[in-house]
């Protein structure tokens, strides 16, 4: 796992730039926002960054083919990888065991006094949370989200898996796990998650991949630097 702050100074934009590849600058060009467009070079240039270290390769050659609903992966064999991004924060998962999901939410706003969880959540999930106490509630919603897209997109279902569909663990006091899947009994003992959380830096997160017993190895945070390696600090 690594973490980086989408948030770097022009020049370090600029400079992470010649490492995306002519359709990436094509798509960086129609952000209307300044932000937004910085945060995606960023963000992108990082991803061929660290992939080129796992390869052996410049980030410039690392190649990019896009399943269902997107994915993307790698041309050559490599590691599964995922990104999630929210606001500046955005974190890289890599695994050699299986594909990978992650997700990451801000802690901003309150979803948790919305409708959004009746709308999207399973019964079950709806229950534990409006069980807990409502200062409670903020969190345990996002611990719940950011656990089901993680879940989705390591199965790279995209929109076609109905949220309602199946249950992960949204308690604080419970470990984060897949707990049901209404298409069968015994999937869930199939899968592991993590929860990778950080109150501190604002952010919630979960990380899933199909195999169990896993458990991410470090954290690294990363600072990239214009013309060398990112830094890095392990957690």
């Amino acid at each position: 796992m690594w973490r980086a702050s989408l948030d770097q100074p022009a020049d370090v934009v600029s400079g992470l730039s010649v490492a995306l590849c002519s359709a990436e600058r094509d798509r960086a060009a129609r952000f209307r926002f300044e932000r937004d467009r910085a945060r995606y070079v960023v963000g992108r240039a990082l991803l061929r960054r660290l992939l080129g270290g796992y390869l052996g390769m410049a980030p410039d050659e690392v190649e990019f083919r896009y399943g269902a609903f997107e994915k993307p992966f790698l041309v050559c064999d490599g590691p599964w990888f995922n990104v999630s991004h929210s606001g500046p924060v955005a974190l890289y998962a890599f695994s050699s065991a299986a594909e990978i999901g992650v997700d990451v939410e801000e802690v901003q706003r309150d979803f948790s006094r919305e409708r959004i969880a009746e709308r999207f959540f399973s019964p079950a999930e709806v229950t534990a949370l409006r069980s807990l106490p409502v200062s409670d509630q903020p969190c345990a919603f996002l611990r719940c989200w950011t656990r089901k897209e993680a879940f989705v997109k390591a199965r790279g279902d995209g929109l076609s898996l109905a949220l309602d569909s199946f249950d992960v663990s949204l308690d604080p006091d419970a470990p984060a796990a897949l707990l049901r899947t209404a298409w069968s009994e015994h999937e869930p003992v199939e899968w592991g998650l993590e929860d990778l959380s950080d109150l501190a830096a604002g952010y919630i997160a979960a990380v899933a991949q199909r195999a169990p017993g896993w458990h991410v190895r470090q954290l690294h945070v990363i600072e990239p630097i214009l013309g060398g390696e990112p830094r890095q600090e392990d957690q």
